[in-house]
């Protein structure tokens, strides 16, 4: 034998507390049970293997309601048994109590671990159990008017039903359970879910370092309004922008691509465990931003299987088909992958993905700026600091020119032109003497090898 791992437990002698470990196999992946060997894996032997043949099946049976296979082996001429239990597509308990096989360990599940894993077994989903309080005359009809708003550009829901009233909407959507509204029509279309949902609220911290937090907003109301007012906080509040040109445009670059962010902040909300009662959190630093979601990664998956084979359904179907019949996600499972696509056409690193704190993290920095972001912002400067310059000189060179042909000649738009003549006259470089037919230009202060564009 090797070691124990998760589908295997050595047992020197048989004890009928043993039958827990038999329902936790039971509960997860199912698994192997010896007994007679000792906590290394030497066989060291039964001696009432006849009785044990016939009364572990009867246990199991009898308490567990399940069938094991219990084998007769011997090594050494040493008897030992060999238990496979098989993985159930139902809860197993014994005597009322649920245990769950993790690793190389036994865990009895309580409280919201029990209660989620429940809900697995039955296959059913958090967000999707009926909240008999909640009544559709006290849902927000501006959340309404949200979804209605996304879901007709989206063009995902038939305009005619989006014209019919709220319950109709739900009904389309199934959010809906025997006429009772489920869990996720609080997340989505009431105006304060942590009156039902502990914890469901966002919240965002600007910090100087690990524990320095300067300031910090908490951004609550239903999940239309959170995403909208956590991007809007994201970059206008907690991100300061790069300032380049293309021509005469102006051009706002922040470090991280609003599109991979929004991404990141759509996956935390479909993908979080809203039984928990935290919040998801974001802490922006100077240099880098983290977002980190409660939530599991799915059975026996690691990172790295997550990252490469996103999972199909998301942790809360109903909240994830809605945003996606709203628009404002693609596609259930495109979520890694988009992020990843939108930071590398920016230029940016890729967003570094971890589990830690029993949730998921995703971390964007900007300590390694791709050389062709960089390049591009220098081109984007440089191109207009030419045009400024080629328009100055063409007018030193014949002060009567005429817009249309300095479009022509330096090859702008001629809207494009009046902007950066329009730009050189507020600083007080050149002037315009005369109407526009019949005058001409005159420069005031001419261009020199000194200053950085060219101009004093």
């Amino acid at each position: 034998m090797s070691k124990e791992h998760q589908n295997i437990e050595w047992k020197e002698t048989w004890r009928d507390e043993y039958l827990k470990w038999i329902s936790g196999f039971a509960n997860a992946q199912g698994g192997v049970l010896y007994v007679g060997m000792n906590n290394t894996g030497i066989v060291v032997g039964l001696d009432n293997v006849d009785q044990l043949l016939e009364s572990i099946p009867n246990k199991v049976r009898d308490v567990l309601g399940i069938m094991v296979e219990v084998n007769l082996k011997s090594e050494d001429g040493k008897d030992y048994l060999e238990i496979v239990t098989e993985p159930y597509p139902y809860p197993i308990n014994y005597k009322g109590e649920y245990h769950y096989r993790s690793g190389s360990t036994k865990q009895e599940l309580k409280g919201a671990a029990l209660n989620k894993f429940l809900l697995q077994k039955t296959g059913n989903h958090w967000d999707s159990i009926p909240l008999p309080n909640l009544r559709i005359e006290e849902l927000d009809d501006n959340a309404f008017k949200l979804f209605k708003k996304y879901a007709l550009r989206s063009k995902r829901v038939d305009e005619r039903i989006l014209e019919e009233k709220n319950e109709h909407v739900l009904d389309n959507l199934h959010l809906k359970e025997h006429h009772q509204l489920k869990r996720s029509v609080a997340l989505l279309f009431y105006h304060d879910p942590e009156k039902y949902i502990s914890g469901a609220f966002i919240k965002i911290g600007y910090f100087e370092s690990a524990h320095d937090l300067r300031y910090q907003d908490v951004i609550t109301g239903n999940l239309f309004e959170q995403i909208e007012k956590t991007m809007e906080l994201l970059y206008t509040k907690y991100m300061s922008a790069t300032i380049s040109y293309e021509g005469i445009t102006r051009v706002e670059e922040f470090p991280y691509p609003q599109a991979a962010v929004r991404e990141a902040l759509l996956n935390a909300v479909a993908h979080k465990d809203y039984s928990s009662g935290n919040p998801i959190q974001i802490k922006v630093f100077k240099s880098k931003l983290q977002m980190w979601n409660e939530g599991q990664l799915p059975q026996d998956w690691t990172l790295d299987t997550f990252l490469n084979n996103h999972p199909s359904k998301p942790a809360n179907p109903d909240v994830a088909n809605t945003l996606f019949r709203a628009g404002l996600i693609e596609s259930w499972g495109r979520g890694i992958s988009k992020i990843i696509t939108e930071c590398d056409k920016a230029g940016v690193p890729v967003p570094k993905f971890t589990t830690e704190f029993g949730g998921i993290s995703v971390e964007f920095s900007m300590d390694e700026v791709k050389t062709t972001r960089k390049s591009s912002v220098k081109s984007s400067v440089k191109s207009s600091v030419k045009s400024s310059v080629k328009i100055l000189t063409l007018i030193i060179e014949n002060e009567n020119i005429t817009i249309p042909e300095i479009a022509e000649t330096i090859n702008l738009t001629t809207r494009a032109v009046e902007k950066q003549l329009s730009s050189l006259q507020k600083q007080g470089i050149v002037e315009r003497i005369g109407p526009d037919k019949g005058g001409y230009w005159m420069v005031v202060k001419k261009p020199t090898a000194a200053s950085p564009d060219g101009l004093d």
